[in-house]
């Protein structure tokens, strides 16, 4: 992922204080759930860029200061809030701005950001036969995933991973 711009992040008594942070963790879900999004659609979700070229925003709307631009098409962003017409979206590097929604496609995609390559394996189980790598930054279409594996489509090559071994899979928010 290329970014520019100024700012531009580089390419993250304990039992009753643990029940009472968790209660209030479970009561604000349960009310963020009753309260429905712009779009209907979940927060936090996994969104694509459309283009190879997409300004990140400090806030939601033109108005607002250029922060980066994003120069990667298909980067896999994650949407932890939104407006009618604008997402707040964390990028694999840990940043947060404001895209239009014009320029996100609800297809996902997932991308390695570990150093070496992540082996693709032919089953979801481990030890299963690796039928291909995806490269460290590379990105790769996700098809599903199921029982804590995500079966990923990279070129001609399609094979399985454990969740959470490519950004994008996790369903918890990666921005805070």
């Amino acid at each position: 992922m290329k970014v520019q711009g100024a700012g531009a992040p580089k390419f993250a008594a304990l039992g009753v204080a643990a029940s009472l942070v968790l209660n209030l963790t479970v009561a604000g879900a349960a009310l963020a759930a009753d309260r429905p999004t712009p779009s209907g659609l979940p927060v936090p979700r996994y969104v694509t860029l459309k283009f190879g070229k997409v300004n990140a925003r400090a806030g939601p709307g033109d108005d607002h200061r250029l922060l980066w631009v994003y120069r990667t098409k298909g980067l896999p962003v994650q949407v932890v809030a939104e407006t009618a017409e604008w997402r707040r979206v964390c990028d694999p590097e840990g940043g947060l701005a404001w895209v239009h929604k014009r320029v996100t496609d609800g297809r996902r995609s997932v991308m390695n950001l570990q150093a070496r390559p992540q082996p693709l394996s032919k089953k979801p189980k481990p030890g299963s036969e690796t039928v291909a790598y995806l490269g460290s930054r590379s990105l790769a279409s996700l098809v599903r995933c199921q029982k804590g594996w995500c079966r990923v489509k990279a070129d001609r090559a399609t094979g399985w991973v454990r969740e959470g071994a490519l950004w994008g899979t996790a369903e918890r928010a990666q921005c805070r």
